[in-house]
């Protein structure tokens, strides 16, 4: 199986076979993901050995993120798929993390970067199923939003926001911050492995949270108009 992440905050690239994993390369980048793709897969699938007939199947982050990198990814992945004849899994990018957590008692949130001050977070039962929807909460509604969910529960807090959203939960007891859980194609390797075991579909649908950081244009004025 090949796996990549281009929706976060880095590039990366990981091949597996079976529950090894053959080669990796990750590089941290806030843009030109479409660049760094292709080149980084070739060179990841020269270190593994491998050839595109032996490819199965092809994972992908399907977001949030980046709303360039996830359509880069997500086009990618659709090209590669097809010339493979290999299968197509999407990953959010909440599952990506979550799969390399090892299972607790404590709940898991997943915090990424949203590039705002509202970081996208998702929470999951210690055995690694989801609890709620995955949503962009403001760091001073942070707190309320994860009472809601799981009361005053132990928690756990993963992902390239961690930090930030453990600040917004000072003066909660029991937070405990998982350091380097950032997105990764390993991540997007494991949670789809995981998912095809269990007959999730895992669709390649991107994942948006909020729309994307764009102005459309206002419409012509009709000729003559005052």
């Amino acid at each position: 199986m090949l796996a990549f992440d281009t929706a976060g905050s880095a590039c990366s690239v990981a091949v597996g076979d079976g529950d090894g994993l053959l080669a990796a390369e990750r590089c941290a980048m806030r843009y030109g993901h479409a660049e760094a793709l292709l080149p980084m897969i070739d060179r990841v699938m020269t270190a593994a050995g491998l050839a595109a007939a032996d490819i199965a199947a092809i994972a992908v982050a399907t977001g949030p993120g980046g709303f360039t990198g996830i359509r880069a990814g997500l086009a990618a992945a659709q090209g590669l798929a097809l010339a493979a004849r290999a299968r197509l899994v999407g990953i959010t990018g909440f599952a990506g993390v979550a799969a390399l957590v090892p299972t607790a008692p404590a709940c898991l949130l997943v915090a990424l970067d949203s590039r705002r001050d509202d970081p996208y977070v998702q929470l999951f039962d210690g055995d690694g199923a989801t609890r709620g929807d995955p949503a962009a909460v403001l760091p001073d509604l942070l707190a309320g939003w994860v009472d809601a969910a799981i009361g005053n529960a132990p928690l756990r807090i993963a992902g390239d926001a961690a930090a930030s959203a453990a600040a917004a939960l000072v003066g909660r007891e029991g937070v405990t911050i998982l350091a380097d859980t950032a997105p990764d194609a390993r991540g997007v390797l494991a949670a789809a492995r995981a998912a095809l075991a269990s007959g999730d579909r895992a669709l390649a649908r991107p994942l948006y949270l909020r729309p994307p950081d764009v102005t459309m244009p206002k419409p012509p004025r009709p000729a003559g108009a005052a």
